[in-house]
């Protein structure tokens, strides 16, 4: 009675791709004309409002639908935390040149292609695709059946977690930013001396607390468990930690908050350090 409808599911795949797809698109060409394809970052976001928002149209608009209340819930956490970051990686970046993640990336077009045109291809078109396989969970959440039970509160807890050390962390680091005698220090306050990406930490927990919306049985949490999985490795070893770490660790000061902050999870200050600091650091 409470098997999960595979065939609505798989429709709604296509409409989902679309809608990251239109997100991407937009952004790209509001980008090339003003010159600065950093604005994607806020596309990130967006992407998945976008998703979710489609997702959840057609699932309450199909003969065969999960629990609309899951549906609706799964929908409405995601467009909270994807508008969140829109708005705050658009206000962090407004007016600014471009980002050198990108300046890099970009100046590396083949010859005979454009900045413009490569930036479709290895920023745009590849962050589309990510956005639809991460929500992937988001997607399937929108047809599992059965009322909402445990499992369900354990996602909204854990999503609830993630967000906060999201905004907390983002808002931290603005106005440690802010301060003039901060410039050029290494920011190790609040919940940056718990953990090195209380951001990043805080996306771990926001999509795996969405993926617990498809963990009932027979749900299909074996199905999209790639999603996830992908979301950790990207924050952890890709684009994520490792990528900033990299420029980081070429700061004043980066060595000793390194050595006795963690990674990742969040330690309780003072409690994590491995090992001494470098002389002189």
């Amino acid at each position: 009675m409470n098997a999960f409808p595979w065939g609505e599911f798989a429709r709604g795949l296509a409409p989902a791709a679309g809608a990251a797809a239109l997100v991407m698109g937009v952004t790209y060409q509001i980008a090339r004309r003003k010159g600065v394809h950093r604005i994607v970052d806020s596309a990130w976001g967006a992407g998945f409002a976008a998703v979710a928002l489609v997702s959840w149209a057609l699932s309450t608009g199909l003969g065969t639908r999960g629990d609309a209340a899951r549906a609706t819930l799964a929908a409405a956490l995601t467009l909270v935390w994807g508008l969140r970051l829109a708005v705050h990686i658009g206000r962090r970046g407004r007016g600014r040149g471009e980002d050198p993640r990108y300046e890099k990336m970009l100046s590396g077009a083949p010859r005979g292609t454009s900045r413009d045109q490569y930036a479709l291809r290895v920023v745009y078109l590849p962050q589309g695709a990510l956005v639809w396989l991460v929500s992937l969970p988001v997607q399937a959440a929108m047809y599992v059946r059965g009322p909402l039970g445990a499992t369900d509160g354990c996602a909204v807890a854990l999503w609830a977690l993630g967000l906060a050390f999201e905004a907390v962390g983002d808002a931290q680091m603005a106005r440690f930013k802010a301060g003039p005698a901060h410039r050029g220090r290494m920011m190790d306050r609040g919940l940056w001396a718990w953990t090195r990406h209380p951001n990043y930490f805080g996306d771990f927990c926001v999509w795996w607390g969405l993926f617990l919306f498809t963990v009932t049985a027979p749900g299909p949490a074996g199905a999209v468990l790639v999603a996830p999985l992908l979301m950790s490795y990207l924050l952890v070893f890709g684009s994520g930690k490792a990528l900033l770490e990299r420029s980081m660790s070429r700061r004043e000061g980066w060595d000793h908050y390194a050595s006795r902050t963690s990674g990742f999870l969040p330690w309780p200050p003072g409690v994590w350090p491995k090992r001494e600091p470098p002389e002189g650091s």
